[in-house]
């Protein structure tokens, strides 16, 4: 298995997702009892939002972060919320084989201007880092007018993708989404988290914040 470049929303370096091809890895045995372990298929979770524009991307994370619990057998494991489709795929994945781990979210760390810390924002120009921040200041927007009561996310999602555009952003999705499986919620969810994903110049940065009603 050949590791692709970093898969900078684990929060750490030298984790990548595996080669795809004609070449599977070799099978193994492991001692969680997970036997024959080539490709992870995560939950229906790796399709939508992030997966609809990385095809395969939580397949190759989830293969990865299986092989990686086969060979450290941890008790727990801790994984940011600033990909939150990522621990979600993750925690469903634990689940899925039974696994004796258990999945703890850590809190994004920010910057002081609001920033989710990325290994990403050294590629940003000057002007893009200064710019950088608006997305999570829609996101806080997004947060503020649904706490008061707005319940039509699809305007709000609108409206923030366009000052995205507006501001020089390429943006993929804004999505007001169900906290505990990312579907579309229903007007009485009380449990929600408004994600993000858009290009600011060559970088693609990630963002996402938690609504409680």
């Amino acid at each position: 298995m050949r590791a692709a470049p970093e898969v900078d929303d684990l929060g750490r370096r030298g984790v990548g997702h595996p080669q795809t091809g004609p070449a599977q890895p070799p099978a193994q045995v492991d001692v969680l009892g997970v036997h024959e372990v080539r490709l992870v298929e995560p939950s229906d979770l790796q399709h939508i939002l992030d997966g609809a524009f990385r095809p395969g991307h939580f397949r190759g994370v989830a293969t990865v972060v299986l092989k990686l619990f086969n060979m450290v057998m941890p008790h727990a494991a801790i994984f940011g919320k600033k990909d939150y489709q990522q621990y979600l795929v993750l925690r469903d994945m634990v689940r899925q084989f039974a696994l004796p781990v258990e999945i703890i979210p850590a809190e994004t760390v920010r910057a002081a201007d609001g920033l989710a810390l990325s290994s990403r924002n050294a590629y940003l120009t000057p002007d893009e880092r200064a710019e950088a921040p608006r997305l999570y200041t829609l996101l806080r927007d997004a947060h503020e007018r649904i706490t008061k009561g707005e319940r039509n996310f699809q305007r709000i999602e609108l409206e923030a993708m366009a000052l995205l555009s507006q501001n020089g952003w390429v943006p993929q999705y804004i999505s007001v989404r169900r906290r505990s499986d990312l579907q579309v919620p229903a007007p009485e969810e009380r449990e929600l988290v408004v994600l993000a994903a858009a290009y600011l110049g060559k970088t693609r940065l990630i963002d996402n914040i938690e609504v409680t009603l």
